[in-house]
């Protein structure tokens, strides 16, 4: 009897890693079986161009470091748009102060500025003014005021550009032209395609 179960144990133990092996195939089957897949993370959706915050009849101030008021943006209804951080203006007027103190002023039916008024695109009846200053040499500038259907206002380097037809009051001198750009730093203003002045002699200012 026990030279039979030793011969059957011989041959157990002869089968037995072929045993393992195909129950540890079979386990690893069923873990696989068993596992859920791993989808694919989806894609982050693009930021959509939709306003997360509005203001009705509001005013907006920011000031320098000293407090001194830099720039006032008013309006009736303004939509702010997180993807550009721009906000869109219905019925805008800006005011803003340059370092000397010179005050430029703007107005549309409406305007798409940056987050500080720096930069403002005014669309419909567009105006920017800067109203008369002294000048570093101690001469006087006189007021000049731009209209057109489009005006892209550079408030802090005191630019003015336009591709539209526009009208320039320099004091009481009047340009009209059917593109601008006017560097008031610089002191250079070009003007492009159908261009017309009426200046005033000194006399008659």
């Amino acid at each position: 009897m026990i030279k039979l179960l030793r011969t059957a144990w011989e041959q157990l133990s002869l089968y037995l890693p072929v045993i393992l092996m195909g129950v540890l195939a079979l386990g690893t089957y069923w873990l696989v079986r068993s596992t859920p897949l791993l989808l694919p993370s989806e894609p982050e959706s693009p930021a959509q161009h939709e306003p997360d915050y509005f203001m009705r009849k509001f005013s907006v101030k920011t000031f320098d470091s000293t407090g001194r008021l830099k720039s006032e943006v008013l309006g009736t209804d303004a939509r702010h748009y997180p993807d550009t951080d721009t906000l869109e203006i219905d019925l805008v007027r800006i005011r803003s102060f340059n370092p000397q103190g010179g005050l430029t002023t703007a107005s549309a039916q409406r305007a798409l500025a940056n987050a500080d008024a720096s930069e403002v695109q005014l669309l419909g009846d567009a105006r920017v003014v800067r109203e008369s200053v002294v000048g570093q040499a101690g001469r006087p500038q006189p007021r000049l005021e731009f209209r057109s259907e489009f005006l892209h206002a550079f408030m802090e380097t005191e630019r003015v550009k336009s591709h539209k037809p526009v009208t320039l009051r320099r004091g009481t001198d009047q340009f009209t032209a059917d593109t601008m750009d006017f560097d008031n730093l610089e002191r250079v203003i070009q003007l492009k395609g159908r261009v017309k002045g009426v200046l005033v002699p000194d006399a008659e200012k």
